[in-house]
């Protein structure tokens, strides 16, 4: 639904898109605008080097002051500072300060997922009397594009040219990149509007018939401090149903009604009450109960402390909820708090996890000359 997306400032893009190499020197000397207005702009700066080519950081601010940090390296949201209810301004999505970190292969923070977002089932999968085999990365299985997904490449970046304060990201991942047919031409646009919203536009293309499954991977704390775990927030999902998992978080093909189980959310709950009901926490795929399939509010999450809500609209038929049961403290943010166990969670919205082996869910498949178009929106307010 893109008039949910808001009134865009009009601007004007001031410089090209400066190119770098080496190790990032200081914002200071780097950093370049590329599009501004007298409150609204996009800046970049370089931020190191990957695979022999040039990673950058880009700032998005609007007109309220919200500032978001992605970096082409991933496509990766580094930060999204919000004001609460006091008016203090702080980061609610897990991030770093420096390329370093990511190099290392922290739990997916930020990025763009693919070319399948989430678990196939023992990396296989047969498409047109072809069985396929992908790498396997999560014990057996395939996970979220696999060894080197979508979250460990350099995308093309660029600020949109559209008087948007927006950032479009290209790919193409070629036919057999991590065992998926197919070359596909992927765009992914990151918009912030004036509304704080964060919109996400994926689309692509395939010259073979292929599976895809694109999703962000943003790990929330609302109250802008991992000293507080999200087993407080209250979270509401629209979505009667969900997909039961085996041991290795394949789903088992039921569908099953979320009443009486930890996993109705209905109605606004603390991610705490449950969680002990649910063996190893939430990382379930929540069938949403959506009336179309246009885009619609799926899930409201609220923190008390803060006083910020996070409303997630999308188009997308299903919804990933993972509690941040692995995270152990080994990683720190920027100011060296550890990032503990429930200190952030996740809600991905996606096609339902190995759909490609699973014919009674969602098809994920795309064919010559068709177009995948998906759009999710986060958007944060506050309840004084």
């Amino acid at each position: 639904m893109k008039n949910t997306i808001g009134i865009f400032i009009a601007i004007s893009f001031a410089t090209a898109l400066v190119a770098g190499c080496g190790e990032p020197q200081s914002p200071e000397e780097k950093e370049t605008v590329v599009a501004t207005n007298t409150k609204a702009s996009i800046t970049s700066q370089d931020w190191g080097m990957v695979d022999s080519q040039s990673v950058k950081l880009f700032t998005l601010t609007n007109t309220n002051g919200t500032e978001v940090k992605i970096t082409n390296y991933g496509g990766i949201i580094t930060s999204w500072k919000t004001k609460d209810k006091a008016g203090n301004i702080s980061n609610v999505v897990m991030g770093f300060d420096s390329l370093a970190p990511y190099l290392q292969a922290p739990p997916y923070f930020g990025a763009i997922i693919g070319r399948y977002g989430n678990r196939i089932a023992n990396g296989t999968f047969s498409l047109e009397g072809k069985t396929y085999k992908l790498a396997t990365n999560n014990g057996k299985n395939h996970l979220h594009g696999g060894k080197k997904g979508y979250d460990k490449v350099v995308w093309t970046a660029e600020p949109a040219t559209d008087g948007k304060i927006s950032l479009v990201l290209t790919y193409t991942s070629k036919d057999g990149e991590e065992g998926y047919p197919g070359n596909l031409k992927i765009k992914v646009v990151y918009t912030l509007t004036d509304a704080d919203e964060i919109a996400m536009d994926y689309s692509s293309e395939t010259d073979k018939t292929t599976v895809v499954n694109l999703t962000n991977h943003s790990y929330f704390n609302l109250t802008g401090d991992v000293s507080n775990t999200i087993l407080h927030h209250e979270l509401q999902i629209d979505a009667d149903k969900y997909t039961p998992v085996d041991a290795t978080l394949i789903p088992t093909g039921d569908i099953i009604d979320v009443t009486g189980t930890p996993f109705d959310f209905r109605k606004p709950t603390k991610i705490g009450d449950r969680i002990a009901d649910v063996d190893g926490g939430y990382d379930h795929n929540l069938v949403l109960s959506k009336t179309s399939e246009g885009m619609e509010l799926v899930a409201t999450l609220y923190d008390s402390i803060s006083g910020r809500q996070l409303e997630v609209i999308t188009d997308e038929p299903g919804l990933q909820f993972y509690s941040g049961n692995f995270l152990d403290g080994k990683l720190t943010t920027p100011d060296g708090k550890p990032i503990i166990k429930h200190g952030a969670l996740c809600l991905e919205t996606q096609h339902f996890p190995d759909s490609p082996n699973k014919p009674q869910f969602p098809s994920t498949v795309l064919k010559p000359g068709e177009k995948y178009a998906t759009q999710t929106i986060y958007k944060i307010t506050v309840r004084k």
